[in-house]
């Protein structure tokens, strides 16, 4: 197992399981992700990926099983469960940004109202954010001004100015046209670089590839493989990924 971190797990999953009605979406997953860890989750939709990256934030709730961050159980509500939130940043597939508000203010809002951080401090530190992640010129503008890919580097600069310890995100590229989906992922492999630590949920087997310390490959509810992405993507061990890599890497 590769760490890039300082060896301390920072994210427990054990035996977790979630059903949703009859289906059984998460089946006694046990994962641990390591500080400064980039953990990259890959495999066929519907196979539990999603789910799995929002139960860490406790944006899924589960049935069994326990998880636990930073050495605590997750909270399951109140004052604990809003620290837990500021200490894990979220990047959806949707932007989520409050439309009605711009660039500067969708990246300061978290910190004033939820880290009871000064405007001035809050906003200088935002400008810092969107300059590194390229959008600063933006940053009077509202969210409909923008490309997607640069709705969504707002988002990873708003998850950032919260200075969290972990950041999951959740298909970032998704939505966006095939054009915008590399300066989405040059940011996400310079905060890899500089050793945040990042749970990915993805279907961009480059960014993977370059930027994971360990892939975990799930179809079915299960963690089916993980390895580092040379041994998983040169010689994957079970058919299940052999069937997945071979239908998605043509070349």
């Amino acid at each position: 197992m590769t760490d890039n971190g300082d060896g301390a797990p920072l994210v427990r999953l054990e035996n977790v399981n979630k059903h949703f009605g009859a289906l059984h979406v998460l089946k006694d997953i046990n994962l641990t992700v390591f500080r400064g860890e980039v953990l990259v989750v890959i495999g066929p939709s519907g196979g539990g990926k999603s789910t799995l990256c929002r139960t860490v934030n406790r944006l899924e709730t589960i049935d069994g099983g326990r998880i636990v961050f930073d050495g605590q159980p997750l909270p399951e509500e109140g004052k604990g469960l809003a620290r837990l939130r500021s200490e894990v940043g979220m990047v959806f597939q949707s932007f989520n940004l409050f439309a009605h508000k711009t660039i500067l203010e969708n990246v300061t809002l978290g910190p004033v109202k939820v880290r009871g951080q000064g405007r001035d401090a809050a906003e200088r530190r935002a400008m810092e954010l969107l300059e590194r992640v390229g959008i600063a010129a933006q940053a009077q503008k509202h969210p409909a001004q923008l490309s997607g890919g640069q709705q969504q580097r707002v988002a990873i600069a708003r998850a950032l100015a919260m200075e969290p310890k972990m950041i999951l995100f959740d298909e970032p590229t998704s939505a966006l046209d095939p054009e915008m989906v590399q300066e989405v992922l040059d940011v996400m492999v310079s905060l890899a670089r500089d050793g945040m630590t990042m749970m990915v949920v993805t279907h961009e087997m480059g960014f993977a590839r370059r930027a994971a310390n360990r892939v975990v490959f799930m179809a079915d509810g299960q963690i089916v493989e993980e390895n580092t992405p040379d041994a998983f993507f040169g010689s994957p061990q079970t058919d299940r990924a052999k069937d997945f890599l071979s239908k998605i890497l043509t070349h």
